[in-house]
């Protein structure tokens, strides 16, 4: 098997076995990526997750992009992408087209019913590893709790709340430096 068709097939994979977007698609993504096919490190892997949440488009296309790219240049960004986006059209063409007949299902509202809370297990997930990974202790976990407060109670953009960050890091960073 080339490179290129395991890099198709293991974003195919993902693209088609994970519910609920892009964000419930990271620790799939990480299992697959880091710790099964050794693709990339974890710092590797956390960086692309930045990168893709700070870039516009779909999150799921720019992580299998991001990954794909460092991993095997253009072809390997296009390839990810398609791999991880060609499961979804066809299920939601498929969807599409037999919605009608089945969106009363009693059975069809329940298993939805069931999905939603492992949705959120599954986007709640990297939101742990990422603030272990990011270092966020007791001193510093204020720092994103006030940010979602920000963006969801009071509207602010998120754009505001990392460029203020952002500053407020580097002159933390410069202060913390001159003190030492």
């Amino acid at each position: 098997m080339s490179i290129y068709s395991d890099l198709f097939l293991t974003f195919s994979k993902i693209g088609s076995f994970t519910l609920g977007g892009g964000y419930a698609m990271v620790p799939v993504m990480e299992r697959e990526i880091v710790d099964k096919k050794g693709w990339l490190s974890q710092e590797e892997f956390t960086d692309i997750l930045v990168v893709a949440q700070s870039t516009p488009g779909l999150f799921a296309i720019d992580m299998a992009s991001h990954i794909g790219y460092k991993y095997r240049g253009v072809v390997g960004g296009i390839v990810g992408a398609l791999g991880v986006a060609l499961p979804s059209i066809v299920i939601i063409l498929l969807i599409a087209l037999l919605f009608q007949s089945f969106k009363d299902n009693i059975y069809v509202e329940k298993f939805f019913m069931g999905i939603r809370p492992c949705v959120v297990a599954l986007i709640l997930t990297p939101c742990f590893r990422m603030a272990k990974s990011a270092k966020i202790t007791i001193y510093n976990c204020w720092i994103p709790i006030v940010c979602a407060l920000l963006i969801s109670l009071f509207g602010v953009s998120p754009i505001w709340c990392i460029i203020v960050a952002g500053i407020a890091g580097f002159i933390y960073g410069k202060y913390l430096t001159i003190r030492q």
